[in-house]
């Protein structure tokens, strides 16, 4: 390197550290994953403070996995310590974003996307070579899952009591009876809280995933939405229909 080119040594110092807090965040993503298949965070949530044979007895784990995962869960900020009594816990905080399905901060849907996310790596780094882009039926199935379960408390929260009623005169003609589509529709939820708030009219969940259509069908029948709300395989492009009174596009902006 020549002179203009000399290394600040504090400043690599800053980006390396930053480079392994990375690291950290990638494994610390992975850990948060394992926590939500084992029920390790509602078992915490219910139980109040526990020591790690108490958590794996309750869990069905085994206790040397679940005091290496505690450990390094609380050192994290992901579940709290009290080293006087050796006991692990969630506060009310960390309770609402892990183990709280129906709290508009459940987070663990978006570590299950993301990490499923990550599975892409291969056919990704190929259609960087090709071009030939990477479409969502491609990748691992806990993207589509981890996705609706990110997404859905906001919805849950947001769209009929708050999103709806901003629209000039929306809610009014769903109340009356509207024709909607829900374009990128993934599993459903969106167009299934709008049928269950709006049973006079007719929504129409369009996604080209067929699977996403199928998951979303049964997800209406077992809401009692499905005499109105309706699930078509189709893109963005061309799904069917003319004259709605509502286009929605929710799980397919990003």
């Amino acid at each position: 390197m020549g002179a203009s080119m000399a290394i600040d040594q504090a400043r690599l110092d800053e980006f390396v550290g930053k480079a392994i807090g990375d690291l950290g965040s990638a494994l610390t993503a992975a850990l948060v994953v394992i926590g939500d298949k084992l029920g390790l965070y509602k078992a915490l949530a219910q139980a109040g403070p526990l020591a790690p044979a108490e958590l794996a007895a309750r869990t069905g784990t085994t206790e040397r996995y679940v005091r290496e995962w505690l450990n390094a869960q609380a050192a994290a900020g992901y579940v709290t310590y009290d080293a006087g009594r050796g006991l692990y816990s969630l506060s009310p905080e960390q309770a609402s974003a892990l183990a709280d399905e129906s709290s508009p901060a459940f987070v663990l849907g978006g570590f299950q996307a993301m990490t499923a996310a990550m599975k892409a790596e291969p056919k990704l780094t190929e259609v960087f070579r090709t071009g030939k882009g990477l479409g969502w039926h491609e990748h691992d199935a806990n993207l589509f899952e981890g996705t609706e379960r990110f997404f859905r408390p906001g919805y849950r929260a947001n769209l009929v009591n708050s999103w709806i009623p901003a629209l000039d005169g929306v809610e009014h003609k769903l109340r009356a009876g509207a024709n909607v589509a829900d374009v990128g529709c993934g599993l459903g939820t969106s167009t299934i809280l709008l049928g269950q708030a709006y049973p006079n009219s007719t929504i129409v969940g369009f996604d080209y995933h067929a699977l996403s259509i199928e998951r979303a069908r049964e997800q209406a029948v077992a809401a009692g939405v499905s005499d109105h709300v309706h699930f078509e395989v189709a893109t963005a492009k061309e799904y069917p229909g003319r004259d709605y009174d509502l286009v929605a596009c929710f799980d397919a902006r990003h």
